[in-house]
């Protein structure tokens, strides 16, 4: 990875990515679903961010990426239900106009009770249930990014190999 690469896995949903899954399912309710549970139905969208961020790994090595950061509010108000999936949309799109974040931004949620301090996660994946677009997130683990390289490059050269000793998974 280079000094300019974005460290966006492969299996984590982007911002372009989310907003693709959710194209079509206006109407439906929008549940982020995290530690075994669903967020409560009144949660909120508390803030939105994006940034360019500029780093030096523990190999010393330059790190560069754009993250766009969404925050929930998980709290409990009465008389609400989930939010609609064009209702979120709405609001990203809102963010859009006065704060653009690049499609192909690292995602991370931040979730909150208000309460447990602020925790990251990151979205692999969407499902569709009925009436409900259902978005499973997942705690966003450190890493060593030397290391994480040097894996996927083990990785790599060992299955572009033409060798008889398996290696790959």
């Amino acid at each position: 990875m280079d000094a300019a690469a974005n460290p966006l896995s492969t299996d984590e949903l982007s911002m372009a990515s989310l907003f693709r899954a959710l194209a079509g399912h206006e109407d439906k309710a929008l549940v982020f679903h995290y530690d075994g549970r669903d967020v409560r139905p009144s949660y909120h969208v508390t803030e939105v961010k994006t940034g360019a961020f500029h780093a030096l790994d523990c190999g010393a090595n330059p790190e560069s990426w754009q993250e766009t950061f969404i925050q929930l509010w998980d709290i409990v108000e009465d008389h609400r239900g989930h939010m609609p999936v064009r209702k979120f949309l709405a609001i990203m799109g809102k963010v859009a106009e006065s704060v653009p974040f690049p499609d192909d931004a690292r995602l991370t949620f931040e979730v909150s009770d208000g309460v447990v301090p602020m925790q990251l996660y990151k979205a692999d994946a969407i499902g569709i249930d009925g009436e409900i677009v259902r978005v499973p997130l997942s705690a966003r683990p450190s890493s060593c990014k030397p290391r994480d390289r040097w894996l996927e490059q083990q990785q790599s050269s060992c299955c572009g190999s033409k060798t008889s000793e398996p290696c790959c998974g």
